[in-house]
């Protein structure tokens, strides 16, 4: 079992927080770094937003 695997199983059911853990770790990276990466963070935050929605939306693999 990979790692993307067992992260996807512990994330399982709390796709919401994940979310807002996301949302906010990109805020902070922000922050500390006074916006200078704001674009590739954003970015970021976008792929692993959308990430979460298909795996969300796939049925469990056996």
């Amino acid at each position: 079992m990979s790692v993307m695997d067992k992260l996807k199983q512990m994330l399982k059911g709390h796709e919401d927080q994940a979310g807002k853990g996301i949302d906010k770790s990109g805020d902070m990276l922000d922050e500390r770094t006074q916006g200078k990466y704001s674009s590739q963070v954003d970015t970021a935050q976008d792929k692993l937003n959308e990430q979460l929605r298909r795996d969300q939306d796939q049925p469990p693999q056996p």
